[in-house]
């Protein structure tokens, strides 16, 4: 697989009302990583995206969020991706993953979209060939009551769980830059030590 990773995809809902909400996970994600390269995001009217661009282990990295809500997601992605004449799997798409507990993260390469919505469009404007990092923000017990747990504001030991995630990314991060993708995923899943 070609790892030559070009753009990091946080995927969530736009606006003040949903930005503490676990749902925005993947938005918290580029977030982070935009605020500690110091720079801000802009708005792109004609993709319906906040993007940036930020130097990460020595290449230009563009870290986007869609405007539309979640399941939405794959139309500005897809805009985005045609424009720039970047294949899908030289992307990541960062998202809440329910399946998943708090302070659980995991990397992976394609695949299905798992019953989320916000891959599930991203598929279907694009194609499934890319990489995903699934943020765990815990299962609320009931399927009936996923969507209204998504919608609701993080409480803050949950956030906290979620902010641990983040930083773990953000650590194997490089690794995933420099096409060691492998390396990245069993550093991620198994090293004790980046959980701390």
């Amino acid at each position: 697989m070609n790892s030559n990773l070009k753009v990091i995809a946080g995927i969530g809902n736009p606006g003040e009302k949903y930005s503490s909400t676990l749902h925005n996970a993947g938005f918290w994600l580029v977030d982070e990583i935009a605020s500690r390269e110091k720079i801000e995001f802009s708005l792109e009217k004609r993709f319906d995206l906040q993007m940036c661009q930020v130097s990460l282990s020595g290449k230009d990295i563009w870290l986007i969020k869609p405007q539309k809500f979640m399941n939405l997601s794959g139309g500005p992605i897809g805009e985005f991706l045609r424009y720039f004449k970047i294949p899908t799997n030289e992307m990541i798409v960062a998202h809440d993953e329910i399946d998943l507990l708090p302070n659980t993260v995991k990397f992976k390469i394609s695949g299905g979209h798992a019953g989320h919505n916000g891959l599930r469009d991203i598929i279907r404007h694009c194609d499934n060939d890319f990489m995903r990092i699934r943020i765990g923000v815990g299962h609320p017990g009931n399927k009936d009551e996923v969507i209204k747990y998504v919608l609701k504001n993080a409480k803050k030991s949950l956030r906290q769980d979620i902010n641990k995630s983040i930083e773990r990314v953000i650590r194997i991060l490089p690794m995933i830059i420099q096409g060691n993708t492998q390396e990245a995923m069993k550093k991620l899943h198994t090293d004790i030590s980046i959980k701390e």
